[in-house]
């Protein structure tokens, strides 16, 4: 069923984008700097692009820098559960030779274990 949904909902999106694209096919100018100022330096790089694909770069670009930004916010969580996760595995290690130093003690009941560890 989930299946149907996502091909559903995908066709919905491609027709909006092949809406969109049709609907914004005109050439649009982008130049690096404004005339006034491109005649000032002497240079103006620019060049010209149907309005859909610069819509679609600059959607891209936004997720993108979006993406890396979030990536570079969650460095500390991604750090801290490393240091738990070394934690966990030096505390289970632990565990496992303690286990393998005392057996008898290991399978008797926990309360009567740590009594008798005293």
């Amino acid at each position: 069923m989930m299946a149907y949904l996502r091909i559903a909902l995908s066709a919905v999106l491609a027709i909006l984008l092949a809406t969109i694209a049709l609907a914004n096919r005109d050439f649009v100018a982008v130049q690096l700097f404004p005339d006034t100022i491109g005649a000032l330096i002497g240079f103006n790089f620019g060049f010209a692009l149907p309005l859909f694909i610069l819509l679609g770069l600059a959607i891209g670009l936004g997720l993108m820098l979006g993406f890396i930004w979030e990536w570079l916010r969650e460095h500390s969580y991604r750090a801290e559960a490393a240091r738990l996760r070394r934690k966990v595995d030096d505390l289970e290690a632990d565990m496992a030779k303690m286990e393998k130093a005392a057996p008898a003690v290991a399978q008797k009941d926990d309360v009567l274990a740590v009594l008798e560890a005293k």
